[in-house]
């Protein structure tokens, strides 16, 4: 059994089964691949996959447990090579973030620079998608921090850490009839169309919000772009509800922002990484400078609890930064 087979068979599953892609992503050929997978198979006794054909078609039931060991030994390998270059290399390397726009677009950019200043030898990488895009992408290996809102996809494979609560705003022009309430009501806001995030996960907390108040929101534009959202606001299209912290108190003068705290329940962000990464020193960094409620200590510490409902108790009565 060779660690090469294993990182065939884990890229494969990775890749939908599809052999042809795999070897293009490996920089190999395709029969290779297929050789060394039925070498695999042949030395162990069982099939990891089933055919039709030439194609794989699925994993087998045995082939799932072997491809979960194999992704633990890999990851294992790799953490050897990691600790010898912490040791050697303390500050190089490379630290890939998902996050979704908001954070991207609000919180980040003065963290990132402030890494960026005291490690300029590594090299940083940021993807963006939806929450549970990016938790995919850090299950998947593909990076290492994930920095989300949406942890309600999270498995126990993933730990993910409280940073900060962040409430949502209604903002209407100066002239829209709303713009002299002192607290609206969601029955009021039920009455407009409204500009806002994706409403079609059934779980989002406005969603939810609407729903115990038995309202049915109009949703006329959804987007995950805020500056979008503020746009199409001032183009009349609608009501928008948007985050909080994407409202700037100069260059947003323009609309009345209408606190909405009373409405919707503040949202959580977490940074989310696979339990089995290992982390370097400038990662600990990173995520303290990110919230720096997380220092070494704590986050060595959450990381002990066995499952993400023991580490979100020990944040009861922690009050963590409203932004």
């Amino acid at each position: 059994m060779k660690l090469q087979q294993l990182r065939y068979i884990v890229e494969v599953v990775n890749n939908d089964l599809n052999v042809s892609l795999t070897s293009e992503k490996l920089y190999t050929s395709q029969p290779g691949i297929s050789k060394q997978i039925k070498l695999l198979e042949d030395e162990l006794g069982i099939q990891i996959f089933t055919r039709v054909g030439k194609h794989l078609s699925e994993v087998t039931p045995v082939g799932e447990k072997i491809i979960a060991l194999a992704r633990e030994i890999l990851n294992k390998s790799s953490d050897i090579k990691i600790i010898a270059k912490e040791f050697c290399q303390p500050n190089q390397g490379s630290l890939t973030i998902t996050t979704t726009y908001t954070q991207a677009r609000y919180t980040l950019p003065v963290v990132i620079q402030q890494f960026m200043q005291q490690y300029p030898s590594i090299t940083l990488h940021m993807e963006q998608g939806s929450s549970s895009q990016c938790i995919s992408q850090a299950q998947a290996g593909q990076a290492e921090l994930a920095i989300v809102t949406d942890i309600s996809q999270l498995s126990e494979d993933m730990i993910a850490l409280p940073c900060y609560h962040w409430n949502q705003a209604v903002i209407v022009m100066k002239d829209h009839p709303l713009a002299k309430s002192r607290l609206i009501s969601i029955e009021e806001l039920s009455k407009f169309p409204l500009v806002s995030y994706d409403f079609s996960n059934d779980g989002s907390d406005l969603n939810q919000a609407f729903l115990r108040a038995r309202q049915s929101p109009n949703i006329v534009f959804s987007t995950t772009d805020a500056e979008l959202i503020k746009t199409y606001v001032k183009l009349g299209v609608g009501v928008g509800i948007v985050a909080k912290m994407a409202v700037s108190n100069t260059s947003d003068d323009d609309f009345v922002v209408l606190n909405a705290g009373h409405i919707f329940p503040y949202s959580t962000t977490y940074i989310v990484f696979a339990r089995s990464l290992f982390l370097r020193s400038y990662m600990y960094d990173f995520i303290k400078q990110f919230s720096p409620n997380l220092d070494r200590q704590t986050v060595d510490k959450l990381m002990l609890c066995e499952n993400n409902t023991e580490v979100l108790a020990m944040f009861n009565g922690v009050k963590l930064p409203v932004c």
